[in-house]
């Protein structure tokens, strides 16, 4: 690993949302297919982040704190809260299978689910 550079753990593909900011209720999703969400570590700064990229711009572009708390709300989809960006993401899996391989479970801190 390189000193000071994030380095990648994992990549899978989800569905991306955001909140829609103006009613804070409803989900816009990214796209009309799914996305890939890429995790990464900086071993420097002991941070996680996660990116997914749709066309040219970051859709997510997510440090991830240790106050994060990602919810599984569905058995394919789950959401959480980054303050930093001031909104509200969600990922939708293909399968309960694909939700559980990434490690993401109801209530577990978000960097949990890198391992």
């Amino acid at each position: 690993l390189c000193p000071g550079r994030e380095q990648p753990i994992f990549s899978t593909r989800a569905h991306v949302f955001q909140i829609d900011p103006a009613t804070k209720r409803n989900w816009i999703p990214a796209g009309k297919h799914a996305l890939t969400v890429s995790y990464f570590y900086d071993a420097t700064r002991n941070v996680y982040r996660i990116i997914s990229i749709g066309g040219a711009k970051a859709i997510i572009n997510s440090t991830v704190t240790p106050n994060m708390t990602f919810t599984k709300t569905s058995q394919k989809f789950g959401q959480w809260a980054d303050s930093r960006a001031n909104t509200v993401y969600g990922l939708g899996f293909a399968s309960e299978q694909h939700l559980t391989q990434v490690g993401l479970g109801d209530g577990l801190a978000i960097n949990v689910f890198y391992f």
